[in-house]
Protein backbone atom coordinates (compact mmCIF):
# COMPACT_ATOMS: atom_id res chain seq x y z
CA UNK A 1 0.00 0.00 0.00
CA UNK A 2 1.27 3.46 -1.13
CA UNK A 3 -0.13 6.92 0.99
CA UNK A 4 0.83 10.34 -0.87
CA UNK A 5 0.00 13.10 1.35
CA UNK A 6 -0.72 15.78 0.69
CA UNK A 7 -2.28 14.70 -3.22
CA UNK A 8 0.21 16.58 -5.44
CA UNK A 9 -0.75 18.83 -8.76
CA UNK A 10 -1.28 16.79 -12.20
CA UNK A 11 2.23 15.90 -13.20
CA UNK A 12 3.34 15.75 -16.71
CA UNK A 13 4.93 12.96 -18.73
CA UNK A 14 8.71 13.53 -19.15
CA UNK A 15 9.56 10.61 -20.89
CA UNK A 16 8.85 6.82 -21.75
CA UNK A 17 11.09 4.06 -20.93
CA UNK A 18 9.31 0.73 -21.15
CA UNK A 19 12.12 -1.39 -19.12
CA UNK A 20 12.66 1.07 -16.41
CA UNK A 21 8.89 1.27 -15.96
CA UNK A 22 8.41 -2.54 -16.29
CA UNK A 23 10.72 -3.07 -13.25
CA UNK A 24 9.12 -0.51 -11.16
CA UNK A 25 6.05 -2.46 -11.84
CA UNK A 26 7.43 -5.93 -10.93
CA UNK A 27 8.93 -3.83 -7.83
CA UNK A 28 5.30 -2.66 -6.49
CA UNK A 29 4.17 -6.27 -6.87
CA UNK A 30 6.69 -7.69 -4.48
CA UNK A 31 6.18 -4.22 -2.13
CA UNK A 32 2.74 -5.60 -2.26
CA UNK A 33 3.41 -9.40 -1.04
CA UNK A 34 5.67 -8.01 1.47
CA UNK A 35 2.85 -5.94 2.54
CA UNK A 36 5.30 -2.84 2.90
CA UNK A 37 2.97 0.37 3.77
CA UNK A 38 4.30 3.34 2.47
CA UNK A 39 3.84 7.05 3.55
CA UNK A 40 5.25 9.68 1.69
CA UNK A 41 4.63 13.22 2.07
CA UNK A 42 6.64 16.12 -0.28
CA UNK A 43 6.53 14.29 -3.26
CA UNK A 44 5.53 17.34 -5.19
CA UNK A 45 9.23 18.55 -4.37
CA UNK A 46 11.07 16.50 -7.05
CA UNK A 47 10.99 19.03 -10.52
CA UNK A 48 8.50 17.88 -13.25
CA UNK A 49 11.18 18.51 -15.54
CA UNK A 50 15.19 19.59 -15.58
CA UNK A 51 17.98 17.73 -13.80
CA UNK A 52 18.25 17.74 -9.50
CA UNK A 53 20.27 15.78 -7.18
CA UNK A 54 17.90 13.40 -5.04
CA UNK A 55 20.23 12.93 -1.88
CA UNK A 56 18.90 9.99 0.15
CA UNK A 57 19.84 8.74 3.43
CA UNK A 58 21.17 5.17 3.92
CA UNK A 59 19.75 2.81 6.26
CA UNK A 60 19.25 -0.52 4.35
CA UNK A 61 20.11 -2.40 1.14
CA UNK A 62 16.71 -1.51 -0.38
CA UNK A 63 16.92 2.25 0.13
CA UNK A 64 17.10 2.88 -3.89
CA UNK A 65 14.60 1.10 -4.77
CA UNK A 66 12.16 2.82 -2.35
CA UNK A 67 13.63 6.09 -2.99
CA UNK A 68 12.75 5.71 -6.79
CA UNK A 69 8.56 5.72 -5.67
CA UNK A 70 8.13 9.25 -4.73
CA UNK A 71 9.61 10.22 -8.64
CA UNK A 72 6.79 8.24 -10.10
CA UNK A 73 4.41 11.08 -8.83
CA UNK A 74 5.77 13.07 -11.10
CA UNK A 75 6.57 10.85 -13.61
CA UNK A 76 10.01 10.83 -13.47
CA UNK A 77 13.20 8.76 -13.21
CA UNK A 78 16.20 8.32 -11.30
CA UNK A 79 19.41 7.52 -12.35
CA UNK A 80 21.14 6.07 -9.36
CA UNK A 81 24.89 5.90 -8.47
CA UNK A 82 26.04 2.81 -7.72
CA UNK A 83 29.06 0.74 -7.01
CA UNK A 84 30.70 -0.91 -10.07
CA UNK A 85 30.50 -4.35 -8.98
CA UNK A 86 26.69 -4.27 -9.46
CA UNK A 87 27.32 -3.53 -12.99
CA UNK A 88 29.58 -5.95 -13.80
CA UNK A 89 27.23 -8.81 -12.74
CA UNK A 90 25.95 -11.04 -15.53
CA UNK A 91 22.42 -10.32 -14.44
CA UNK A 92 21.92 -6.91 -12.87
CA UNK A 93 24.54 -5.59 -15.35
CA UNK A 94 22.55 -5.66 -18.24
CA UNK A 95 19.38 -3.90 -16.13
CA UNK A 96 21.43 -1.32 -14.93
CA UNK A 97 22.66 -0.07 -17.77
CA UNK A 98 19.58 -0.48 -19.39
CA UNK A 99 18.14 2.09 -16.87
CA UNK A 100 20.71 4.24 -17.20
CA UNK A 101 22.40 4.47 -13.85
CA UNK A 102 25.97 5.32 -13.12
CA UNK A 103 28.81 3.11 -12.42
CA UNK A 104 30.65 4.69 -9.28
CA UNK A 105 34.25 2.84 -9.73
CA UNK A 106 36.05 3.60 -6.79
CA UNK A 107 39.30 3.78 -8.03
CA UNK A 108 38.31 6.48 -10.95
CA UNK A 109 35.64 8.42 -8.80
CA UNK A 110 36.74 11.35 -11.24
CA UNK A 111 34.82 9.73 -13.95
CA UNK A 112 31.30 8.88 -12.17
CA UNK A 113 31.50 12.35 -11.26
CA UNK A 114 32.03 13.58 -15.24
CA UNK A 115 28.42 11.19 -15.85
CA UNK A 116 26.21 12.21 -13.07
CA UNK A 117 26.92 16.11 -13.99
CA UNK A 118 26.35 15.36 -17.60
CA UNK A 119 23.10 13.55 -17.10
CA UNK A 120 22.10 16.32 -15.06
CA UNK A 121 23.01 19.32 -17.70
CA UNK A 122 20.86 17.14 -19.89
CA UNK A 123 17.76 16.97 -17.51
CA UNK A 124 18.36 13.80 -15.62
CA UNK A 125 17.61 13.24 -11.91
CA UNK A 126 20.58 11.75 -10.13
CA UNK A 127 20.10 9.46 -7.07
CA UNK A 128 23.27 9.53 -4.64
CA UNK A 129 23.87 8.18 -0.69
CA UNK A 130 25.42 11.31 1.05
CA UNK A 131 26.78 9.19 3.56
CA UNK A 132 28.31 6.87 0.71
CA UNK A 133 27.52 3.59 2.79
CA UNK A 134 24.67 2.03 5.10
CA UNK A 135 24.41 3.97 8.86
CA UNK A 136 24.96 1.06 11.24
CA UNK A 137 23.25 3.80 13.96
CA UNK A 138 20.82 4.50 12.03
CA UNK A 139 21.68 7.89 12.51
CA UNK A 140 22.78 9.98 10.07
CA UNK A 141 26.62 10.04 9.23
CA UNK A 142 28.60 12.43 7.38
CA UNK A 143 28.35 13.94 4.13
CA UNK A 144 30.69 13.68 1.43
CA UNK A 145 30.50 16.26 -0.79
CA UNK A 146 29.79 15.06 -4.28
CA UNK A 147 26.62 15.82 -4.18
CA UNK A 148 26.72 19.94 -3.41
CA UNK A 149 29.56 19.73 -5.95
CA UNK A 150 28.19 18.10 -8.93
CA UNK A 151 25.02 20.55 -7.71
CA UNK A 152 26.81 23.48 -8.74
CA UNK A 153 28.91 22.36 -11.56
CA UNK A 154 25.78 21.24 -14.06
CA UNK A 155 23.50 24.08 -12.33
CA UNK A 156 20.79 22.25 -10.53
CA UNK A 157 19.14 22.09 -7.07
CA UNK A 158 19.65 19.45 -4.47
CA UNK A 159 16.37 17.42 -3.54
CA UNK A 160 16.90 16.08 0.05
CA UNK A 161 15.02 12.70 0.63
CA UNK A 162 14.86 10.77 3.61
CA UNK A 163 13.56 6.46 4.37
CA UNK A 164 12.64 5.50 7.42
CA UNK A 165 12.03 1.40 8.24
CA UNK A 166 13.63 -0.31 5.39
CA UNK A 167 16.40 -0.83 7.89
CA UNK A 168 13.80 -3.44 9.02
CA UNK A 169 13.55 -5.31 6.17
CA UNK A 170 17.43 -5.90 5.17
CA UNK A 171 20.24 -3.94 6.64
CA UNK A 172 23.80 -4.04 7.02
CA UNK A 173 24.66 -7.01 10.08
CA UNK A 174 21.48 -8.59 9.88
CA UNK A 175 18.93 -10.73 8.27
CA UNK A 176 17.14 -10.24 5.26
CA UNK A 177 13.08 -10.18 6.26
CA UNK A 178 12.14 -9.98 2.53
CA UNK A 179 8.75 -12.30 3.44
CA UNK A 180 5.27 -10.67 3.90
CA UNK A 181 6.29 -8.53 7.39
CA UNK A 182 3.78 -5.97 6.74
CA UNK A 183 6.70 -2.97 7.61
CA UNK A 184 5.73 0.39 7.52
CA UNK A 185 8.12 2.58 5.43
CA UNK A 186 7.81 6.64 5.80
CA UNK A 187 9.26 8.72 3.07
CA UNK A 188 9.64 12.21 3.35
CA UNK A 189 10.98 14.42 0.29
CA UNK A 190 12.15 18.06 1.10
CA UNK A 191 12.07 21.73 -0.42
CA UNK A 192 15.30 21.52 -3.03
CA UNK A 193 18.08 23.36 -2.11
CA UNK A 194 19.64 25.97 -4.48
CA UNK A 195 23.71 25.02 -5.12
CA UNK A 196 25.47 27.50 -3.91
CA UNK A 197 29.18 27.98 -3.27
CA UNK A 198 31.17 26.68 -1.50
CA UNK A 199 30.34 23.38 -1.46
CA UNK A 200 31.08 22.34 1.93
CA UNK A 201 28.69 24.82 2.85
CA UNK A 202 25.86 23.63 0.94
CA UNK A 203 26.84 20.11 2.00
CA UNK A 204 26.27 21.47 5.54
CA UNK A 205 23.31 22.80 4.75
CA UNK A 206 21.96 19.53 3.35
CA UNK A 207 22.92 17.59 6.39
CA UNK A 208 21.21 19.35 8.86
CA UNK A 209 17.97 19.41 6.84
CA UNK A 210 17.90 16.15 6.38
CA UNK A 211 18.72 15.51 10.26
CA UNK A 212 15.73 17.94 10.93
CA UNK A 213 13.81 16.10 8.28
CA UNK A 214 14.97 12.15 9.97
CA UNK A 215 13.82 13.12 13.15
CA UNK A 216 10.76 14.58 12.55
CA UNK A 217 9.59 11.28 10.54
CA UNK A 218 11.17 9.18 13.24
CA UNK A 219 9.00 11.11 15.50
CA UNK A 220 5.69 10.13 13.72
CA UNK A 221 7.04 6.41 13.94
CA UNK A 222 6.39 3.49 16.41
CA UNK A 223 9.97 2.02 17.48
CA UNK A 224 10.02 -1.35 19.19
CA UNK A 225 12.26 -0.75 22.80
CA UNK A 226 15.07 -2.39 22.40
CA UNK A 227 15.04 -3.15 18.59
CA UNK A 228 18.40 -3.60 16.38
CA UNK A 229 17.17 -1.70 14.22
CA UNK A 230 15.80 1.59 16.78
CA UNK A 231 18.46 3.90 17.06
CA UNK A 232 20.04 4.27 20.98
CA UNK A 233 19.10 7.47 21.18
CA UNK A 234 15.46 6.46 20.53
CA UNK A 235 15.66 3.38 22.89
CA UNK A 236 16.35 0.93 20.50
CA UNK A 237 20.01 -1.25 20.77
CA UNK A 238 21.63 -0.09 17.64
CA UNK A 239 25.04 1.47 18.29
CA UNK A 240 25.85 4.45 19.13
CA UNK A 241 27.25 6.83 15.68
CA UNK A 242 30.73 6.82 17.35
CA UNK A 243 30.45 3.04 18.02
CA UNK A 244 29.28 2.84 14.47
CA UNK A 245 32.01 4.77 13.10
CA UNK A 246 34.41 2.41 14.67
CA UNK A 247 33.18 -0.19 13.30
CA UNK A 248 33.24 1.02 9.63
CA UNK A 249 36.78 2.24 9.83
CA UNK A 250 37.96 -1.28 11.07
CA UNK A 251 35.87 -2.65 8.00
CA UNK A 252 37.58 -0.36 5.58
CA UNK A 253 40.96 -1.04 7.35
CA UNK A 254 40.65 -4.51 6.36
CA UNK A 255 39.21 -4.39 2.59
CA UNK A 256 42.38 -2.45 2.36
CA UNK A 257 44.53 -5.35 3.85
CA UNK A 258 42.62 -7.93 2.09
CA UNK A 259 43.35 -5.73 -1.52
CA UNK A 260 46.92 -5.40 -0.70
CA UNK A 261 47.02 -9.42 -0.19
CA UNK A 262 45.78 -10.10 -3.03
CA UNK A 263 47.28 -7.25 -5.00
CA UNK A 264 50.54 -9.10 -3.73
CA UNK A 265 49.52 -12.55 -4.58
CA UNK A 266 48.72 -11.85 -8.10
CA UNK A 267 52.19 -9.56 -8.41
CA UNK A 268 53.54 -13.08 -7.03
CA UNK A 269 51.99 -15.35 -10.00
CA UNK A 270 53.26 -12.77 -12.51
CA UNK A 271 56.99 -12.77 -11.43
CA UNK A 272 56.92 -16.18 -11.47
CA UNK A 273 55.47 -16.64 -14.43
CA UNK A 274 58.06 -14.36 -16.09
CA UNK A 275 60.97 -16.20 -14.40
CA UNK A 276 59.73 -19.57 -15.81
CA UNK A 277 59.38 -17.74 -18.99
CA UNK A 278 63.11 -16.75 -18.63
CA UNK A 279 63.89 -20.41 -17.50
CA UNK A 280 62.65 -21.61 -21.13
CA UNK A 281 64.05 -19.31 -23.25
CA UNK A 282 67.71 -19.91 -21.66
CA UNK A 283 67.34 -24.07 -22.30
CA UNK A 284 66.18 -23.62 -25.72
CA UNK A 285 69.26 -21.03 -26.35
CA UNK A 286 71.89 -23.36 -25.19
Amino acid sequence: MITVVPPPAPARLTGVEPFYRTIIGVARTLFAAQGLKFTITGAENIPATGGAVIAINHTGYMDFTYAGIPARVTKRYIRFMAKKEVFDHKISGPMMRAMKHIPVDRGDAGESYRLAVEALRAGQLVGVFPEETISRSFELKAFRSGAARMANEAGVPVVPMVIWGSQRVWTKGHPKRLGRTNTPITIEVGAPIQPFEPAAEMTAQLHATMEEMLHRVQDGYTHEAGAYWVPRRLGGSAPTLEEATALDEAAAAERRARKARERAAREGAAGSGNDDAGGDRGTSAQ
